[in-house]
């Protein structure tokens, strides 16, 4: 194995294929090849499944190519503390949140201080927060869920109660809350599984011996927002997630403790990546 084989393996990788990798790094698609080949003969193990002029990673592949983005990162790492003092922060950070309005303020401080660094924010469930925080394939991840693992660190948010909203057209006359009871009767929206808003309506509910089961089943909280604006049932959110759409109506759910904290998630080992410990002083100032 040399670093030329892993270096060409992960441009493969990360660009999908040998025309694009050979594109961006400037080497010809036989050198990249080449270099792929020497590595899996070297170690008896297939990397890429190539099939006609698509390929993709096999299960080897995918565990290595974990392992080079660790790798390479360092390398940036290394070269940035040579070549940079500690106050330059540039380049790109990538945040995976269950929701966006957790993290805006944040965001303001932190363009504010580091205006070179773009900012690449998409929105995932809490089982993809956090596996995209764990394949290295975001910096930052924003999430309700308990977080679990001594690889993983977090920043509390806040906490805000989860609940429900339904069309302003959908009750003749709006309740003050709802109970389980009136939930079992009544058409509900949920999101999609890894939605721990979801989880935790749903333990809360069976403590009670009352099983709540969707109507509707959707992904993404904009897809929710919509459905139960249009009046096809009642959704959950948690407070701080509600905004301003004025077809909505929001109403206490009678639970007692169903209740979002807001964590800021990145992994210990990657601390000192410069984006991060940038983001991490933002959060500071907010």
């Amino acid at each position: 194995m040399t670093y030329s084989q892993l270096r060409a393996f992960h441009c493969v990788a990360t660009y999908g294929g040998f025309s694009k990798a050979a594109e961006k790094t400037q080497h010809s698609q036989p050198v990249l090849s080449g270099h792929i080949k020497k590595l899996e003969e070297s170690h008896d193990n297939l990397l890429f499944k190539r099939e006609k002029k698509r390929i993709s990673l096999t299960s080897a592949g995918k565990e290595l190519f974990v392992l080079t983005k660790q790798f390479f990162e360092v390398e940036e790492q290394i070269n940035s503390h040579l070549s940079k003092s500690s106050a330059s922060v540039s380049g790109k950070i990538r945040i995976v949140a269950d929701s966006a309005i957790h993290i805006i303020k944040i965001l303001i401080s932190f363009r504010k201080i580091y205006p070179d660094v773009m900012v690449d924010l998409s929105i995932g469930n809490s089982r993809e927060v956090t596996n995209a925080i764990r394949n290295y394939d975001a910096e930052i991840g924003v999430i309700g869920s308990p977080v679990e693992g001594p690889d993983l660190e977090t920043v509390s948010l806040g906490t805000s109660k989860i609940k429900a909203i339904a069309s302003k057209k959908f009750f003749k006359t709006y309740p003050e809350s709802l109970s389980f009871q009136d939930l079992k009767k009544l058409p509900l929206i949920f999101r999609e599984n890894g939605s721990y808003t979801r989880e935790i309506l749903v333990s809360d509910a069976l403590e009670k011996k009352i099983e709540l089961s969707p109507v509707i089943e959707v992904t993404g909280r904009e897809a929710l927002h919509e459905l139960v604006a249009n009046g096809l049932g009642i959704g959950f959110v948690s407070h701080a997630e509600i905004g301003q759409d004025p077809r909505l109506i929001n109403l206490d759910i009678d639970t007692g403790n169903a209740e979002m904290t807001e964590k800021l998630m990145f992994l210990t080992a990657r601390k000192e990546v410069p984006v991060i410990r940038a983001f991490l002083k933002a959060v500071e100032k907010t």
